[in-house]
């Protein structure tokens, strides 16, 4: 599906993604990479400088911490509870994730730019999660101060 008829398909009213950035402390983000370079490693640093409590988990057993944060192997093995899990994994594995958030008790499911399936969205939402995907939290949350300069010349 083109990039452009996804963001149709999936268009948030700015107020529910705003309010859900928000209203989240706690964010389990699954598939977070130590890699400098990788785009999960660069969304985990803004959003846990920005203040965000971030939780990365990663299954690699000889990963345990990103930036100085404690990694977590899966999403059961978290001890505290998470507000939002944020999905960097290809959208075949969302259903299964999907259900993992369910049973940790998430509030939101958001799937990264790519990360899609929408019956990982209808299980998340009948068990009273909101969903957001194909959309990057770190994106949204500084959206608001995006402003076109229209005055600039070509």
């Amino acid at each position: 599906m083109p990039a452009a008829a996804l963001d149709d398909l999936y268009d948030y009213d700015p107020a529910y993604l705003a309010d859900i950035l928000k209203s989240v402390k706690t964010i389990a983000m699954v598939g977070a990479s130590a890699d400098k370079t990788k785009f999960s490693y660069g969304v985990l640093r803004v959003l846990h400088e920005t203040g965000y409590d971030m939780i990365p988990v990663n299954p690699n057993p000889n990963l345990h911490d990103i930036r100085g944060i404690k990694v977590y192997h899966s999403l059961e093995e978290i001890d505290r509870p998470v507000d939002m899990v944020e999905v960097f994994r290809p959208k075949e594995e969302l259903y299964a994730i999907a259900e993992k958030a369910v049973a940790i008790d998430a509030k939101v499911l958001w799937g990264q730019i790519g990360v899609y399936d929408d019956k990982a969205a209808a299980l998340a939402e009948a068990a009273g999660l909101k969903v957001v995907m194909n959309r990057c939290p770190k994106i949204e949350l500084f959206r608001p101060f995006w402003k076109p300069r229209l005055d600039l010349k070509i």
